[in-house]
């Protein structure tokens, strides 16, 4: 226990020390410079921050690392709170339910209720019965239905974890066991969290347990060290809706165990829903018939985004940052960030939490160049493709929605002009043509009007912020 405040200053030096050689100089001085150590009580660290979005930022994305850096230390740390720090003063932190106190004209302490922290919801009942204290994993409140993005890659999934939370609710099993499949980051734990959260509101006496794989496989050698297997064993046998997330990390005896509990489950007609990054017969560390009765069951993959679906998300979560924070998200921020990141749906919902990020710690505009700086390292690495003026062409004729033989002719009205000039602008910019040459390939016409058409579309940029953000995303998608 390090008690003393000389002691844990100390101590906050060398994890300090830590974070930065763990996340480099820039990201520490973005996240954590500005942190101060207020107080570190029992299991728990309190520190702050001079603004609430810091405050929400750390809390969100770093208390994980900043728990891990404190218990090289201090062992007893396992949870972070931080608070808003003004004119110096961190606001107290919430008490803990040891810790609360009755107010100071309540009643005595023995019949006051205490004031307890806010703590993460776990969807778990009638644990106490198995003698072992035993809880579920905690359930993400943000991951309900509502705040699924459906599109073709997971809609039968999303549809089929629906139609398991109205049957549990009714009391009744449909496909059983049901196994949900995908590469990393699609949207498995989301919609295993939005099942029990459905199930939970509708009917709060249902017997709920969500489990990872890890948190099984501790239950269950706890267990055993503690010769209360048969507990464990009984406890899972009485929940009415299993769900076992990251399945593919389950190993060694509590893995044969899981293969005995789901026969159980099944033959009481209980309702058992598994994800995994692989289908049923690639787990090997899994007995061939616990992978048959799984195959058995409903099996439902997830495929990869399409494009359509990654700029809902992005839409979606963009639209969530502007109710919450007030910023702006031009439509060719979302369509860039939206064709650029193509890896999974949570580099998506991070590529958003660093424009907010930049924008408010910073000042800048939220634009396709500050997205091109900020989301670098989520970008695909891609060679540099040589743009041809006939690329050009076709991609303005499709997003002006101009006929290409127009913008070659001599029609001088508004609604072709201004394409054509953007056109010129782009073969400028993105090929290595000259000013004549430019001007023969757009109908013959003299290398004074390429210039000033390039001249007027820079100045369009300067005086209107969504053509430049237009024009810069055209680049973008020429240049992919």
């Amino acid at each position: 226990m390090i008690d003393s405040s000389e002691n844990q200053r100390e101590l906050w030096t060398r994890v300090r020390a830590r974070l930065k050689a763990a996340v480099g100089e820039d990201v520490f001085a973005s996240w954590f410079a500005r942190l101060e150590l207020e107080e570190l009580s029992g299991d728990l660290v309190h520190l702050s921050a001079p603004t609430r979005f810091l405050c929400s930022w750390v809390q969100s994305n770093y208390a994980d690392r900043i728990v891990e850096a404190f218990r090289n230390d201090a062992t007893e740390v396992t949870r972070l709170q931080v608070t808003l720090r003004v004119n110096g003063q961190a606001r107290p932190r919430l008490a803990a339910p040891a810790e609360a106190e009755a107010p100071a004209a309540a009643a005595p302490a023995s019949t006051a209720a205490p004031t307890a922290a806010p703590t993460p919801m776990r969807v778990v009942r009638d644990s106490a019965k198995s003698g072992d204290a035993l809880s579920g994993s905690a359930i993400d409140q943000r991951m309900t239905f509502d705040t699924f993005v459906a599109g073709s890659a997971n809609e039968m999934a999303f549809g089929v974890a629906r139609q398991i939370a109205n049957a549990a609710i009714n009391n009744a099993v449909t496909f059983n066991p049901v196994y949900i499949h995908s590469t990393v980051g699609l949207g498995k734990s989301h919609l295993l969290n939005a099942i029990a959260h459905a199930v939970s509101e509708a009917d709060p006496s249902k017997n709920i347990v969500y489990l990872t794989a890890d948190h099984f496989m501790y239950h269950f050698i706890t267990a055993v060290q503690r010769q209360s297997a048969l507990g464990f064993k009984e406890w899972l046998r009485r929940v009415d809706l299993l769900l076992i997330d990251d399945m593919q990390f389950l190993q060694g005896k509590s893995a044969t165990e899981f293969g005995h509990t789901l026969g159980t489950l099944l033959t009481g007609a209980k309702q058992v829903v598994v994800a995994a990054d692989s289908p049923p017969r690639d787990l090997e560390m899994l007995d061939e018939r616990v992978r048959s009765r799984l195959s058995g069951g409903l099996v439902v993959p997830i495929s990869t985004f399409d494009m359509d679906l990654r700029r809902a998300i992005v839409q979606r979560r963009a639209d969530q940052a502007t109710a919450r924070f007030g910023m702006h998200f031009p439509p060719a921020v979302i369509d860039y960030v939206s064709r650029a990141v193509i890896s999974h749906g949570r580099d998506l919902d991070g590529a958003v939490n660093r424009l907010v990020a930049a924008n408010q710690l910073t000042g800048e505009l939220i634009t396709v160049p500050l997205a091109e700086k900020t989301l670098a390292d989520l970008i695909r690495t891609r060679d540099a493709k040589r743009v041809r003026i006939e690329d050009i062409l076709k991609m303005v004729s499709r997003h002006y929605k101009v006929p290409r033989n127009e913008l070659l002719s001599a029609r001088r009205s508004r609604d072709v002009v201004r394409p054509r000039q953007i056109a010129m602008y782009l073969a400028k910019a993105l090929t290595q043509r000259s000013l004549p040459e430019i001007g023969r390939r757009f109908g013959g016409r003299d290398h004074t009007t390429v210039l000033h058409s390039v001249r007027k579309v820079e100045q369009m940029i300067k005086d209107d912020i969504e053509l430049g953000q237009e024009i810069e995303l055209l680049k973008r998608m020429l240049e992919e």
